[in-house]
């Protein structure tokens, strides 16, 4: 969860040139806190999709409670709910009751698929594979788009892509572009020069933008 097992070096070594990331080789920032299961950070992303930040926070807080089991050593704390538990329901519950939406589908779909062993997705913690040929297969997940893919890749370790939404478009607006509309092609130009760590140089970035 954690990413320990990450190495940072040639990274901390083109960071330190640039002012607005020097900050994070002196206090050796660069691991993105993950879920215990990549299924659990599959759901939570696709929750983030399309929607305010407090409905996705509302989206996973009615999973854990309607489908989460409670800690044997404390019934109080609650766990993100299992494929298995997940597969068990249908998607009128997961549209109506859970208030998921249009992503009902996706996430019931999702979890019968790990249920049944259809697709391994904790296998793609240690998969030895080209960055575009795992972005491909996170995609053909039903509910994961470019965004998605950018933000589950980091996750994985993999930083060639950037996970563009409004608030990336906000950002690198007010960075370069005095606040003028800016394009996912002029964010993703923005941090080019990066290359295999533009996802990284981008979430780490001292931005200026406040507001």
């Amino acid at each position: 969860m954690l990413g320990l097992d990450q190495e940072f070096g040639t990274f901390y070594g083109l960071a330190q040139d640039e002012p607005k990331l020097a900050h994070i080789v002196k206090e050796a920032r660069g691991r993105i806190l993950r879920s215990a299961t990549l299924f659990e950070d599959v759901i939570k992303t696709i929750l983030t999709t399309n929607t305010l930040w407090a409905a996705t926070i509302r989206m996973n807080r009615n999973l854990v409670e309607q489908f989460g089991a409670c800690l044997p050593s404390d019934p109080a704390r609650i766990v993100f709910p299992s494929p298995e538990r997940l597969a068990a329901t249908d998607e009128e519950t997961l549209r109506l009751s859970t208030r998921l939406g249009y992503r009902a589908p996706y996430i019931l779909e999702l979890a019968r698929r790990v249920a049944s062993n259809d697709v391994d997705l904790e296998a793609y913690k240690t998969a030895d594979i080209p960055t575009q040929e795992l972005r491909k297969q996170l995609m053909a997940i039903k509910g994961v788009g470019p965004y998605a893919a950018a933000n589950l890749l980091m996750l994985l370790g993999h930083y060639d892509f950037i996970p563009v939404d409004s608030w990336a478009l906000k950002m690198v607006s007010h960075e370069w572009y005095k606040d003028e509309p800016v394009t996912k092609a002029q964010v993703e130009a923005a941090f080019e020069r990066w290359g295999q760590w533009k996802g990284l140089a981008y979430w780490l970035w001292s931005w200026s933008y406040n507001g």
